[in-house]
């Protein structure tokens, strides 16, 4: 397997074996944060009647906020590499949803085969290191019919988050990722007034 592979997802294994399949597998320190950085994604790139692939998907927790919201989307599928939160989310019997096991940073070809309007990353990129992070945005634009949403953690946050504990997950230079966005394509939307800059979201689409 690849190094890089196995790194990212080892925090996640860990913590499967803790708590099983629960909310605390997905490593998000909150059920509010998560839903709140869903609804960012969703508010920028709409959704409505997307083919949605959704990158490390968990428990497929997008695909239940997207039906919450009211978001008719065509198709969502989920992929992640650990079984156990694949098998929850398949219980969950989601409409119009289907979730497969694999990794797409080990397994690129797994970006191509759904034929996905968007491709999201809903902190699937945080344990990742940056190199690593943009190798598999930039292959998700390229697999992507109109585009890519993805969040992370910026390095410009408001300072109450400055003595707050991140391990294992880590902040990405986010006006570096802004420059490499914008030499991708020139219809980049930014933003990370949502968590008092602790998070940021970015969404490409293709010119």
């Amino acid at each position: 397997m690849d190094t890089h592979a196995e790194d990212y997802l080892r925090p996640y294994r860990e913590a499967i074996k803790r708590h099983g399949a629960g909310f605390e597998s997905t490593l998000w320190s909150s059920p509010e944060g998560q839903r709140r950085r869903f609804d960012v994604m969703i508010d920028l790139a709409g959704l409505e009647g997307c083919v949605i692939l959704d990158v490390g998907c968990g428990r497929g927790d997008f695909a239940q906020r997207l039906i919450e919201r009211g978001v008719k989307f065509e198709r969502f599928i989920g992929i992640d590499a650990l079984p156990e939160v694949i098998a929850a989310a398949q219980a969950q019997n989601l409409p119009r949803s289907e979730f497969r096991l694999g990794d797409a940073l080990t397994d690129p070809s797994m970006l191509r085969t759904t034929e996905a309007d968007f491709i999201c990353f809903s902190g699937s990129l945080n344990t990742m290191d940056e190199p690593c992070a943009r190798r598999l945005v930039q292959l998700a634009f390229e697999a992507a019919a109109r585009g890519v949403v993805f969040n992370f953690l910026s390095d410009r946050p408001h300072e109450r988050w400055a003595d707050q504990p991140l391990a294992p997950a880590r902040r990405f230079d986010t006006l570096a990722w802004v420059n490499w966005s914008l030499d991708l394509t020139s219809r980049v939307t930014f933003t990370q007034d949502y968590l008092d800059g602790h998070d940021a979201t970015i969404m490409l689409r293709h010119d």
